[in-house]
């Protein structure tokens, strides 16, 4: 019988060859994935070190009393244990961001199908499928890449997450490391941003609203956006009903809870900026960036806080004066009328609170006027207001003129469209919306520095208007002429060369050679001579010829050494025109000079912090209170200390005069009206103004030290003193007191016309009568 023999199809045969294909490409494509698999697995960061992760942490500064005064930070972030948070807050972040949390161990997979189901219904992205696992292996431990490789790596690394730690310690991590807007990471720092509590404080409605900010904080933010942050509010509690966490009562009560924004007083850094700024440059040569920013230091200074916002807040206000006096300069561009939408949304992104804040100022555009009124109507962001004649008199009667451009007197006008600074009256005013008043940036900056000479505590300092603008700290670094304000120094050297308050001295022109061939001729601010006159005198009125001619009598040289006792570090010229305060010297170490004077002679070294320590409580750093070292005889400080006393009284410096108490102080106006000064003091408190353009050019129009400094110093002392009780300088034993005709400096006898009280080192009396 023949076989019948059968051969395969060459369908079946390719078939075939396709099936074998396919299978040894999956084989190999899924060796291939496993490989790289292993491969991302052998290059990931260990999990272990999650178990002693500390999160950067903010670094604290404290002012003399304990108050928070400036923090230095990369994020601000303040971290708090699990056991501290409410469970209910808790709750609403697991309901909100991963409601399997507790169920999943790292990949929520019924969670990525739901998510995957609704993206592909809706043809986009709506919705992810990262556990919060996830999210703190993608923060902590990779880099912000977007690779289709982060998200396997975020997944083996949840993982192996889960399996070593603790729900609660990957949510100790997850609540601290989160950022939730404004600047705030982790929900301490937001519920301080945002509330004005500590976490453990927080309300149902406050803690669904913070947990509704990890998917969008700048969006949800409801400082910036509430109805926003409102929407999302309900959603977080609908997500903890479904959960079963809140009861829909609770639900329902937590929506209709008001929403209080108070955020906690938060240290206001531009306040304290040069200050800190000076205290960072010391503390990251020693500790470092990393330990600075990162590490939670607790910096305790001597700043006083008060004092300091007294400080910022006298110089601004100050400056502004003077910058007001030099006239309006103009709006600072002019837009038109298709540019305004866009230059004003700019301005509205850069606002931080819902409505405009009294007192700030902000970039406005006129789009209108009201000539009947007088009004011009000006847009801040997406808010309007009106700015009245009334409130823009400082600068002249403008113009204004219903067209855009720029007029040919800048000055003089305002256009539609002109750019202008304007300062919050009244953020609403009925349905006009807010209230203006012309505002300007100054060109004029200043410094102001204040110590207390018994301890060398250092408690404000300001380096200029605006330190965003300008970090150059003036108070410090500035070397500028003393002006008259250095003739304190020159008098009390020639107390301790004999001279005294009664001593009889020409106000009259003289010359000298100034050594180039020509002559120098000295010349008083006034450009008047008063003829034969007391130290006094001569110093209450500032004459600048008695001063170089006491400078003769002592000589350059021994002025220069004096100057150099009382801490000066600057090269002081032993020449005459030192008496008239030819030393470039900066506000810091002239009113360090002054506090040897308030201080009885006894020169105390100035300094700024006290004790640093870590965030377990180590002490890194402390200061011992410095040791006062004798510099010149304490009689010798009361007596220039008397003199100046009526510089205050009844001389230049009679603005000083208003905090009303005793007060011991000297004005100074260089050549030119270049720079003014005004140092001041009563025993417990010594503070100098310095007052000028970086690039020097005059002051103008009152521009000296009296007109210009003193206000300064005046404003910020009247709100310094009301801490410290009020005291007279205490005359040593060695100071007496005679009576004397101040016409020729001798001895007067009771009932003699014009005679007056001067005070005296003991043995340098006048000693005949006229």
């Amino acid at each position: 019988m023949q076989r019948k023999i059968q051969t395969a199809s060459p369908n079946n045969s390719f078939l075939s060859m396709l099936l074998l294909f396919a299978v040894t490409l999956a084989v190999v494509a899924l060796l291939g994935v496993s490989g790289y698999v292993f491969y991302l697995m052998a290059k990931l960061p260990k999990v272990d070190r999650l178990t002693d992760y500390k999160p950067p942490i903010v670094s604290q500064v404290f002012g003399d009393d304990g108050t928070l005064v400036g923090e230095f930070y990369l994020e601000r972030r303040i971290v708090v244990p699990v056991s501290k948070m409410p469970r209910k807050l808790i709750q609403a972040f697991v309901s909100a961001e991963d409601s399997n949390f507790y169920s999943h161990k790292g990949i929520d997979y019924l969670g990525i199908m739901r998510a995957a189901i609704k993206n592909v219904m809706s043809m986009s992205k709506k919705e992810g499928a990262s556990t919060i696992t996830q999210q703190v292996a993608k923060s902590m431990l990779l880099s912000p890449e977007k690779k289709f490789s982060r998200k396997i790596k975020e997944a083996i690394l949840a993982k192996r997450m889960e399996e070593r730690l603790s729900k609660d310690e990957i949510l100790y991590l997850y609540l601290n490391q989160i950022y939730l807007g404004s600047g705030a990471y982790g929900v301490q720092a937001a519920s301080e941003t945002y509330f004005g509590k500590n976490v453990e404080q927080l309300n149902l409605a406050e803690m669904s609203m913070l947990a509704g900010l990890p998917k969008a904080p700048n969006s949800y933010s409801p400082i910036k956006h509430l109805d926003k942050a409102r929407e999302r509010q309900g959603y977080v509690l609908d997500r903890m009903t479904a959960e079963g966490y809140i009861t829909p009562a609770e639900a329902d009560h937590a929506r209709k809870t008001p929403i209080i924004l108070q955020p906690m007083k938060k240290v206001n850094n531009e306040e304290s900026a040069y200050y800190l700024e000076y205290l960072r440059i010391q503390l990251e040569q020693k500790y470092g960036e990393d330990q600075l920013y990162k590490g939670g230091l607790n910096i305790y200074t001597t700043m006083n806080a008060g004092m300091q916002r007294a400080a910022y807040e006298s110089l601004r206000k100050g400056l502004k004066e003077v910058d007001k006096r030099q006239g309006f300069r103009g709006p600072t561009k002019y837009l038109n009328e298709t540019d305004v939408d866009a230059f004003c949304a700019k301005i509205e992104d850069g606002i931080d609170s819902a409505t405009l804040k009294t007192g700030e100022t902000y970039l406005g555009v006129v789009v209108g006027f009201h000539p009947e009124k007088g009004e011009a109507l000006v847009r801040v962001g997406e808010r309007k207001g009106v700015l009245s004649r009334k409130n823009m008199a400082w600068a002249g009667r403008l113009a204004m003129s219903n067209h855009y451009g720029k007029p040919a007197k800048a000055n003089r006008e305002l256009t539609l469209g002109s750019v202008i600074e304007v300062s919050v009256l009244s953020p609403e005013l009925d349905k006009d919306g807010a209230q203006f008043a012309l505002d300007q940036t100054p060109e004029v900056q200043a410094a102001l520095v204040s110590i207390d000479p018994r301890s060398g505590g250092v408690k404000a300092m300001v380096g200029g208007y605006d330190f965003r603008k300008s970090q150059f700290n003036r108070a410090m670094q500035a070397k500028r002429n003393g002006g008259s304000a250095f003739k304190p120094i020159i008098y009390a050297a020639a107390l301790d060369k004999g001279l005294t308050p009664a001593t009889i001295i020409e106000d009259a022109p003289v010359e000298y050679p100034d050594g180039a061939g020509g002559v120098w001729k000295p010349q008083n601010y006034d450009h008047e001579f008063r003829g034969f006159v007391t130290m006094r005198e001569a110093l209450t009125y500032s004459i600048n010829i008695v001063s170089v001619k006491i400078m003769e009598q002592i000589g350059g040289q021994y002025a220069a050494e004096y100057a150099r006792k009382l801490g000066f570090t600057s090269p002081i010229p032993a020449n005459l025109a030192l008496a008239l305060g030819a030393a470039s010297v900066s506000p810091f170490e002239l009113t360090s000079a002054y506090a040897v004077f308030a201080n009885k002679g006894l020169l105390t070294p100035q300094y700024f912090i006290t004790k640093v320590t870590d965030t377990d409580g180590t002490v890194l750093q402390e200061t011992a209170p410095p040791v006062p070292v004798p510099v010149i005889p304490p009689e010798t400080a009361y007596v220039i200390t008397n003199l100046m006393q009526s510089v205050v009284s009844s001389g230049t410096g009679h603005r000083a005069s208003l905090i009303g108490r005793p007060v011991a102080g000297k004005t100074g106006t260089t050549n030119g009206s270049k720079d003014a000064w005004f140092i001041g003091y009563i025993p417990q408190l010594v503070t100098g103004v310095w007052v000028g353009y970086d690039q020097e050019r005059s002051l103008g129009r009152a521009g000296t030290g009296g007109q210009a400094a003193a206000p300064i110093w005046s404003d910020f002392m009247q709100k310094a003193v009301l801490s410290l009780p009020a005291e007279d300088f205490e005359a040593p034993e060695n100071v007496s007191f005679v009576l004397i005709n101040p016409h020729t400096g001798n001895l007067a006898k009771e009932g003699t016309a014009g005679a007056v009280m001067e005070c005296f080192i003991k043995g340098s009396e006048p000693s005949s009568y006229d």
